[in-house]
């Protein structure tokens, strides 16, 4: 495992669309067992390839529940709405108040090949939702309803 560099605000990488994962092989999982270790080291809730410099579907989050690992996440359904502040390892000193849905049911492909199907809430619907917009260049700053500062 190692440590990989994030990329940060303004890189034009964070903008581009992902690419579907077609064969999890020992790549990839070096990929998810770097983000994974990246993610923790930033001390971050939520890492998506784009923010390493890679584009595939594939993110790493842990709200403290543990490590979910997804490849070829999708949203299936989502429903409520919460508002709270978030943040981003990729844009550093900035939060806002960003508008979510309160549940989400994600399908995605754990690191086995395996189709799966998460039902997150509340942080973890958000963070479900914060790292699949990364897979389509959407960062959390262009959701913002109310800015909390920064640089």
């Amino acid at each position: 495992m190692a440590l990989r560099n994030i990329r940060k605000y303004g890189d034009e990488i964070l903008r581009k669309k992902s690419r579907k994962v077609d064969e999890i092989n020992d790549r990839i999982l070096t990929l998810i067992a770097d983000m994974e270790e990246t993610m923790y080291d930033a001390q971050g809730v939520g890492l998506a390839a784009p923010q390493v410099g890679i584009l595939k579907r594939i993110v790493v989050i842990d709200v403290g529940e543990g490590m979910l690992s997804l490849i070829n996440p999708e949203i299936i359904s989502q429903e409520g709405s919460q508002i709270d502040t978030e943040g981003c390892l990729s844009v550093p000193g900035e939060q806002g108040e960003v508008d979510r849905p309160n549940r989400v049911k994600v399908k995605a492909q754990n690191e086995k090949g395996e189709e799966i199907v998460i039902e997150g809430e509340g942080l973890l619907a958000r963070a479900l939702c914060h790292e699949i917009d990364h897979l389509d260049g959407i960062l959390f700053v262009d959701k913002i309803i109310k800015s909390e500062g920064g640089e």
